[in-house]
């Protein structure tokens, strides 16, 4: 199994050209990033081409849900993703709303042949381990990208009582988020700090079993982000409001740790 690492651009200032340049020549797979915006659909196909970079797209849904979600990956296709990560349904839905949503993503999925990856993500419907445990139990197909950082923030724990969720969610898994959450918050200031090394290893190891089981199923393909993000999530001084950490450094040595952690796995097979 081979490892493809894609760039985000959330957070990050500059214009397509820029951004997409500046991530292939660091070497990377491909950008993840939401659609854009009306005008510039053209010049970022072409961007993708020049560069010759892949592409994940980024949908949310809100308000009607599933006509909105139909409406996005419709135009999502246009740009040819590898895959779409979507923000889909919302907490506060009663579980017939949210079976009733999945249900109809699932048919959208099936429709367009894309995989479809639904975030693991506060504020939506997957938000808790056991909420997602529900659905996918429910609905054997679903798959979702895995961003175990909300679940920490969410549960105000390292999960210690939800291994059998999480070993659910890791079996579905088709794209994985590397970000670093703690109990009481979704993001530590850096993950090199040595005030968050348990941290660090219990999301590495995750994302080690996610690829482990992924190869064992026999997929040829794993991806990964690197999604730390700019101020609100990521620590400020409280007086200056400044970043305590560079977005591109800290995305750039989570990328390299993975690789790293990979190609070691993959040694060991």
């Amino acid at each position: 199994m081979k490892l493809q690492v894609f760039k985000a651009l959330w957070g990050l200032e500059g214009s397509y050209e820029e951004l997409l340049g500046k991530a292939a020549a660091a070497g990377y797979n491909g950008i993840e990033t939401v659609l854009p915006p009306a005008g510039e659909e053209e010049t970022f196909k072409r961007l993708l081409k020049q560069f010759g970079l892949s592409y994940i797209a980024q949908i949310f849904t809100e308000d009607d849900h599933q006509p909105i979600f139909a409406e996005r990956v419709e135009r999502a296709i246009q740009f040819q993703p590898k895959l779409i990560v979507a923000h889909s349904a919302k907490d506060s839905m009663s579980e017939a709303d949210q079976d009733r949503f999945y249900e109809r993503a699932l048919q959208v999925e099936q429709k367009w042949k894309i995989p479809i990856g639904h975030e693991t993500h506060r504020g939506r419907a997957m938000f808790t381990p056991w909420t997602t445990a529900r659905l996918l139990r429910k609905f054997p197909e679903l798959r979702i990208t895995a961003d175990f950082s909300h679940w920490v923030n969410v549960c105000e724990s390292h999960l210690e009582d939800q291994e059998e969720a999480v070993s659910l969610a890791i079996g579905r898994t088709i794209h994985v988020h590397g970000r670093i959450g703690y109990p009481e918050g979704p993001q530590v200031p850096h993950p090199a700090s040595p005030y968050f090394q348990s941290e660090l290893r219990q999301f590495t190891g995750w994302w080690q079993d996610i690829f482990r089981h992924q190869k064992e199923n026999g997929q040829e393909i794993a991806t990964f982000t690197a999604e730390f993000g700019p101020p609100g999530y990521m620590h400020t001084d409280p007086f200056t409001n400044k970043p305590v950490a560079d977005l591109w450094e800290v995305n750039e040595w989570v990328t390299d740790l993975v690789k790293r952690k990979f190609e070691e796995q993959e040694a060991r097979a």
